[in-house]
């Protein structure tokens, strides 16, 4: 199976920005969507991002939007969440995570650990 490593988090100022990385491993990464969802205290997990094996197909939150952009790096098993502007109410715990096709409606087969992000006023 994949096991999923997500870093890069940590505690910023409105308007700053951070790099989300999640390392994978094991041989069913090759092929796989990627995604990145989030938690906030009190609230059910919300989809970010995702992005297809060849990078053709990409979604986004409206939430997100503009602010954020998920990209992969194959050949280092790598996906990234670079987020800018980043606003009070993006402060979560996120997780990335594999599965077999990309999309807000597609609910993944393996999740990492989460890495918490937090925004200051």
């Amino acid at each position: 199976q994949v096991q999923l490593v997500e870093s890069g988090g940590g505690l910023v100022q409105a308007g700053g920005s951070l790099r989300l990385s999640c390392v994978a491993s094991g041989r069913s990464f090759s092929g796989y969507a990627m995604h990145w969802f989030r938690q906030a205290p009190g609230k059910e997990r919300e989809f970010v991002a995702s992005l297809s094996w060849t990078g053709g197909s990409i979604d986004y939150a409206d939430s997100v939007k503009g602010r954020c952009i998920i990209s992969r790096d194959n050949a280092k098993n790598t996906v990234y969440l670079q987020m800018n502007s980043l606003k009070p109410a993006d402060t979560a715990v996120y997780y990335c995570a594999a599965g077999s096709y990309s999309g807000r409606d597609y609910l993944p087969d393996y999740w990492g650990q989460g890495t918490q992000v937090t925004v200051s006023s």
